[in-house]
């Protein structure tokens, strides 16, 4: 045999050794051979961890922090590490659909959570708890000291059991028992104005909205709306089967989503010839994302709405869930979207047609749904231009 071949297995019949403080790790070259860099430098950093860390460690901590790192290393900022918990989570909010009681929460420094939001009807609405109280307490637990995360699993639960909260109103203390149900998300709003003006609010586009969406679209019509308002400010985006839905209903025939995946596969959604006869306005905003922004940018190339607002987020990525063993998932960027025209929003977002600028306070009001129509200036912008 040859020098290098005897030499080769020489090499082959040798461990990889580290050794700290009189300890030895081994990894075989044969293992070493058979790992990527990243499951190398993982299980070296886990053996040092277990020998000489000084505290008590959480094995499943370490390895959703793993996790999250090597999501985040890719550089994508639309892919993400989901631990088990949020993992269920988001499975619940994309269905549009929880198990809860009906409020949405405001992190306040050292002071408990605001409640934003309080869903009409809802187990929250029935117990008279209101936007604005503070909650400082959940089943006689102070919560002014953990995380917003900690809140929500704290007041989540099994649907029929009650949750003891205690909340300030004009700093008095007083406590209310809430029983958990199913609560049905408010996907669309639908309001007429006095003008006859349609405001279609569409929340997110995730299951159910396309439906809801043409639901509040044919009520405007049966009360006669001259014209829609559609809202997707804050709309963080969803699904694109549902966006499509919506699409294929309000454009006429032509190409309207256009996808290339990671593996070079192009896939082009069409839309019929029948279409939404009605002037129509788009508001727009900075925190206006994804399938929200392309919907915007649609109607725009189309030439069948104006857009009004503030410039939006600029993605152009689409992704996909894989769940893993652990019940935790990654959410990874696997293909592009490209608008009717053929243009990529990615950093650059949609440019409305009309600049309206919010101020911070009111945009704060809008997030939280407590700010007043006459207040908005962007839906008075949007309005106007059909007086």
């Amino acid at each position: 045999e040859s020098h290098m071949k005897i030499l080769g297995k020489i090499v082959a019949l040798f461990a990889l050794v580290a050794v700290v403080a009189g300890t030895t790790f081994y990894i075989t070259v044969e293992e070493l051979s058979k790992v990527t860099p990243a499951e190398k430098k993982a299980k070296e950093i886990t053996q040092y961890l277990d020998a000489y860390f000084v505290d008590e460690l959480d094995p499943q901590k370490l390895a959703d922090g793993a996790a999250a790192g090597m999501v985040y290393a890719t550089g994508d900022q639309w892919s993400y590490y989901l631990s088990a918990e949020d993992y269920q989570s988001q499975l619940e909010a994309n269905a549009n659909a929880y198990v809860g009681i009906g409020v949405s929460i405001i992190p306040l420094e050292n002071q408990g959570f605001q409640i934003a939001s309080v869903t009409p009807e809802g187990p929250a609405h029935l117990g008279g708890i209101l936007v604005g109280d503070i909650l400082v307490k959940v089943d006689g637990e102070d919560v002014t000291g953990i995380t917003q995360a900690e809140v929500v699993t704290r007041v989540k639960g099994a649907e029929g059991t009650v949750v003891e909260l205690e909340l300030l109103r004009d700093d008095e203390a007083h406590t209310v028992d809430v029983t958990r149900s199913m609560i049905d998300t408010e996907v669309v709003r639908y309001t007429l104005t006095q003008d006859s003006i349609g405001i279609i609010k569409i929340m997110n586009f995730d299951a159910n909205s396309g439906d809801k969406t043409i639901e509040a679209i044919e009520m405007a019509k049966s009360d006669g709306a001259k014209a829609i308002v559609f809202d997707v400010r804050m709309n963080p985006g969803g699904r694109q089967d549902e966006l499509v839905k919506i699409l294929d209903y309000i454009l006429p025939e032509g190409e309207i989503f256009r996808t290339i995946a990671y593996n070079g596969e192009e896939t082009i959604d069409q839309s019929d010839a029948s279409f939404l006869d009605l002037p129509m306005v788009v508001l727009l905003n900075e925190h206006s994302y994804s399938a929200a922004e392309f919907f915007a940018a649609a109607l725009q190339e189309y030439d069948v709405a104006t857009v009004v607002g503030h410039q939006s987020t600029g993605k152009g990525h689409y992704q996909t869930q894989f769940p893993l063993s652990d019940g935790s998932a990654i959410n990874i960027s696997i293909g592009k979207y490209f608008t009717p025209n053929g243009l990529s929003l990615i950093d650059v977002g949609v440019t409305p047609d009309i600049l309206s600028e919010m101020g911070e306070n009111d945009l704060m009001l809008l997030y939280s749904d407590q700010l007043l129509p006459e207040n908005d200036v962007q839906l008075q912008s949007a309005l106007g231009l059909f007086r």
